[in-house]
C-alpha cells in the first residue's frame, strides 16, 4: 500500500466513526490527537482496533496499518 492509499484509509476511518470530534468521544481522547492521525495518515498502534471497530469495519486494520497488520486475515472486515 502507497502513503497516498493508507492516508485515505486513515481519513476514511475517521469519516466513517462520524468524524475527528465524534471519534476522538467514542476513543476518550482529545480531537486534537485524531486531528494529527488524518493530518499525518498514521494512527498509534495501540488505537488501531479501536479505531476499526469506530468506523464500524469500514476499513480494515490492515488498511490503517499494513505495517502491523500485514493481511486482512485477522480483521473485522475479512
Amino acid at each position: 500500500m502507497t502513503n497516498k492509499s493508507i492516508k485515505s484509509a486513515v481519513q476514511r476511518a475517521i469519516s466513517l466513526a462520524g468524524g475527528q470530534t465524534a471519534l476522538a468521544n467514542q476513543l476518550g481522547i482529545k480531537p486534537q490527537s485524531v486531528q494529527q492521525w488524518s493530518a499525518s495518515g498514521r494512527i498509534p498502534a495501540a488505537r488501531v482496533i479501536d479505531v476499526e471497530r469506530a468506523a464500524g469495519g469500514g476499513v480494515s486494520r490492515h488498511q490503517i496499518r499494513p505495517d502491523l497488520y500485514p493481511d486482512d486475515g485477522g480483521s473485522l472486515t475479512a
